[in-house]
């Protein structure tokens, strides 16, 4: 196989996304990459983050490519776990607020969830996207956090027992 099929199968499995990062670690040079990249017209969305013509922007996966130590939590994670009813305002925006948590419960209820552009991302479940979301309900808008509360509510795979687990961490 080519460099040039061998990149154009990485650009493929990434969803018409791809890294230099990834591209390096396969072998490949900057400099030849830099060619491909060129020739198969990618832009360059983010520090060492191309994306294909033919692509949908996703923020929130290149956000993900950009550092893989994110995890998408409070209103993010909502949305994606389909527990509110618009779009965060932060992915709007484009600005990006960070939370940070002790090292100790930073995998609780690590999980991993689909944009609507049919990328995988790092983010926290339901249960742990809930106890975010009301440690948090007076710097949220009231309508989100009844929503998120009425969704979690209704839907049918509830985990109460690793509810009360994140409550407590």
């Amino acid at each position: 196989m080519t460099k040039f099929k061998k990149l154009d199968s990485m650009l493929e499995q990434g969803n018409g996304y791809i890294t230099t990062r990834a591209v390096t670690a396969q072998g490949i040079s900057k400099p030849y990459f830099a060619e491909y990249a060129r020739s198969r017209e990618l832009e360059r969305v983010a520090h060492g983050v191309y994306q294909s013509p033919d692509a949908w922007p996703d923020d929130m996966y290149i956000l993900h490519l950009r550092n893989s130590n994110i995890v998408f939590s409070h209103q993010s994670a909502l949305a994606l776990h389909g527990m509110m009813e618009r779009e965060p305002h932060h992915l709007r925006k484009q600005g990006v607020i960070v939370h940070t948590v002790s090292p100790e419960i930073f995998t609780l209820g690590l999980t991993s969830a689909t944009t609507t552009f049919g990328n995988t991302v790092p983010t926290y479940d339901r249960e742990r996207t809930l106890c975010d979301v009301i440690r948090q309900r007076g710097a949220m808008d009231v309508q989100t956090y009844q929503t998120a509360i009425r969704e979690y509510m209704l839907h049918g795979h509830k985990n109460l027992r690793h509810l009360i687990q994140c409550s407590r961490a």
